[in-house]
């Protein structure tokens, strides 16, 4: 199964009943250290295997510092135990979730999430594991959950990496006037990201705006019906990359972060909220609207999830909102992978809810 950067990295894919066989039923540590001394282990589902054997294998390395790649070059396998694996790839052109279809591509998908696992270990890592955790969690406990492991690995040399490597870039001025615009309809209030002119990069003051607004609906039960949309070219572009390196010490940062988090205020009124999205949508442009009831996207919008390239994982509530949208194991292959999915994919997968070119006309409407 799969070469090139697979057989480089010495982790080829192996059968839940070898690998097993190769850690000694986990009594071997040797063997089993050295298993995980490399971020991921990949699991060949090809051929028919011993359910009780994935089960255990799932058990041993459940809570080991690895992400579990479960391959099918045979389509989908229709086995609950394949459940315990963090992501699951096949060779179907179509497949039910949890899986990922690769169709011809599979092998070549697999080395490209190796690569990317590779590549920042520690973030890979920390976000299967928040995805496992998340699922046994309320929304609001799995973003203190998320935050912390944020915080940690900003303190990690991968983000130092990252941050110093950066091109020299010079600073958009800070905003002087509100980047949330809101605007109140009867029972209906409008919520548009304004910052258009940076894609509605998504900084401290935006983010305590809207902190400011999801409170006032949380609130006040006579709006009946929220509704969150951005202006300018894009919803949101993510993270604003010009305070990226300026937060305070990680705990410190982890402290704002869950006092004013937009995330758990925007969960607390889920079912009235509706959100728009169009253009590019990054990071948290992808995770906030993840928590809503529903999303409406533009055809055209794209979604990325990049943190993992920085040495970090998703930090405005995406490993709390994408996964009960999505499942843990596209999720985890959603943010592990890097690669950016179109309207189409997001409708199928459940990202979002609708596909709707009159999403830009409301938003002209409404907005004049």
């Amino acid at each position: 199964m799969g070469g090139g950067q697979a057989g480089v990295l010495m982790i080829a894919a192996q059968t839940p009943s070898a690998l097993l066989e190769l850690i000694a039923d986990g009594l071997d540590d040797t063997a089993l250290d050295s298993l995980t001394s490399w971020p991921a282990v990949l699991v060949d589902l090809t051929a028919p295997f011993t359910t009780s054997d994935l089960m255990r294998l799932a058990q041993i390395l459940g809570t080991a510092p690895v992400v579990l790649l479960g391959v099918s070059e045979n389509g989908v396998v229709d086995n609950p135990a394949v459940l315990g694996l963090d992501v699951l790839l096949c060779s179907s052109g179509a497949a039910p979730v949890p899986w990922v279809a690769c169709g011809s591509a599979l092998n070549e998908m697999v080395d490209s999430l190796v690569s990317s696992i590779v590549a920042s270990p520690d973030a890979s890592i920390g976000l299967t594991q928040l995805l496992r955790v998340s699922e046994q969690s309320s929304p609001a406990e799995a973003v203190v959950a998320e935050s912390w492991v944020y915080s940690l690995l900003q303190g990690g040399e991968h983000y130092s990496t990252w941050l110093a490597g950066r091109v020299s870039r010079t600073a958009k001025p800070r905003p002087d006037h509100s980047v949330v615009l809101v605007e109140r309809s009867g029972d209906e209030l409008r919520i548009t990201l304004n910052r258009p002119e940076v894609h509605n990069a998504y900084g401290a003051r935006m983010r305590d705006e809207l902190v400011e607004a999801f409170r006032l609906v949380d609130v006040d039960q006579t709006i009946t019906r929220v509704v969150l949309c951005g202006e300018g070219p894009s919803f949101c572009s993510g993270g604003d990359l010009d305070e990226f390196g300026t937060a305070p010490a990680p705990v410190e940062a982890h402290s704002v972060r869950t006092r004013r988090n937009a995330g758990i205020a925007l969960s607390a009124i889920a079912d009235r909220v509706e959100v728009h999205v169009h253009g590019t949508c990054v990071g948290a442009g992808v995770e906030l609207p993840a928590f809503a009831s529903r999303v409406v996207a533009h055809p055209s919008t794209t979604f990325l999830l990049p943190e993992i390239s920085m040495g970090l994982v998703p930090g405005a509530g995406g490993t709390s909102s994408i996964p009960r949208r999505v499942g843990r194991h596209r999720a985890a292959y959603f943010g592990l992978s890097g690669r950016p999915i179109d309207a189409t994919t997001a409708l199928a997968w459940g990202l979002i809810d609708s596909v709707e070119a009159q999403v830009l006309e409301q938003r002209k409407d409404t907005n004049g």
